[in-house]
């Protein structure tokens, strides 16, 4: 039985929060004990539709990508301005990924069953391509510069290439997905939710070369990679994060985090992983020391529903989606459900959903 878990009813946000370091450097890295902190430094209202999933941040133009509903709304990551939105998907977006080679962005329309490319400088739909049910993640692997759609339920991954703007292949993983991520080794990287799994996927193939057991790591949601030491790292709903060697798929650490986890992001230039948990509002932060020695740096709190997220290494900024929760409503859901348990999916005020700006305090 799950303990009660304590909702923050008033979105109260945090403007800084120091993280501590509490293990031993190696060359290059920040002192043992030393502080980093966070500050919140802008919050852009992004309106309804509230019901949103992935944040993705493109560092060659700067922007963010957040899809919510049928659309995905396109915000400037330094000043916060609204670029434009890419409309007319009315099955629900999920996934964003960004081909700069083809001139096109790809997002999903989940109902449907379909991938959808626009254009990057009209953000005009141009295309709509046969996925499967329930469209979900997207990737762009560099080594291929093909698109990996992830169809979630089906357990499959519908390949893209962007020069064609052409279904090229279905790969089929065997079971149910969240979400993936491209090293820059021609593989591609993907949470097999159904059986606590990583999937690998060889990208000249577009076949399953390899599959490795997470244990210790119930229904695996975010993912993110260090390609240049070959890790990968899987947050999981029972609140932990488990680091894999993306070469041979060995387990090297499981650290905790919050609860609610829905993504997980790395900040290549300061070597810090990220969950954020839309249960307890909070991100987690953990410090990659070395290759093999992973440590929990702090916690910063955003707010309740803050569950999806971006990073933008060079600047260390955090782009985070969230809603205010509709604290009557969840009073209600949380008085009808026997054991009291926190709710996947919370009760929202209506258009309320925001794209929220940490810095680091240096």
């Amino acid at each position: 039985m799950q303990k009660a878990v304590q909702f923050p009813f008033i979105a109260a946000l945090a403007l800084a929060v120091g993280i501590t370091a509490s293990a031993s450097p190696e060359s290059g890295t920040e002192s043992a004990g030393s502080s980093v902190a966070y500050s919140l430094v802008k919050s852009i209202p992004l309106g309804a539709p509230d019901r949103w999933d992935y944040v993705v941040y493109d560092a060659p133009s700067h922007r963010v990508y957040v899809a919510h509903g049928d659309r995905v709304t396109v915000v400037d990551g330094r000043d916060g301005s609204i670029v434009g939105q890419v409309e007319g998907l009315a099955g629900g977006t999920h996934g964003i990924a960004i081909s700069h080679v083809a001139g096109r962005g790809y997002t999903d329309d989940g109902q449907a069953g379909q991938a959808a490319s626009f254009d990057l400088k009209t953000l005009q739909v141009v295309k709509r391509l046969k996925a499967q049910d329930d469209a979900d993640a997207i990737t762009l692997d560099p080594t291929s510069g093909h698109i990996f759609v992830v169809n979630s339920e089906p357990g499959t991954l519908t390949v893209i290439d962007p020069q064609s703007d052409e279904v090229v292949a279905m790969v089929d993983a065997g079971s149910k997905l969240e979400y993936a991520v491209a090293g820059a080794n021609g593989k591609v990287y993907a949470n097999g939710v159904a059986k606590r799994q990583i999937i690998r996927i060889d990208t000249a193939s577009n076949r399953v070369d390899a599959t490795w057991p997470m244990p210790d790591c119930a229904a695996p949601h975010g993912l993110a990679i260090d390609t240049s030491r070959h890790r990968l790292f899987s947050s999981c709903q029972n609140s932990r994060l488990v680091v894999i060697n993306a070469d041979t798929g060995a387990v090297l650490a499981t650290l905790p985090i919050g609860a609610g986890t829905d993504a997980a992001a790395f900040d290549s230039k300061h070597k810090l992983i990220f969950s954020s948990n839309g249960i307890d509002g909070t991100i987690s932060v953990i410090r990659e020391i070395n290759a093999d020695t992973f440590v929990p740096a702090g916690t910063l709190k955003t707010q309740s529903s803050a569950r999806t997220m971006s990073v933008d290494p060079r600047s260390g900024r955090l782009y985070v989606a969230a809603a205010d929760v509709d604290a009557k409503a969840l009073a209600a859901l949380q008085g009808a459900r026997s054991p009291v348990s926190p709710p996947r999916r919370m009760p929202l005020v209506a258009g309320s959903l925001k794209l929220l700006f940490f810095d680091p305090v240096h």
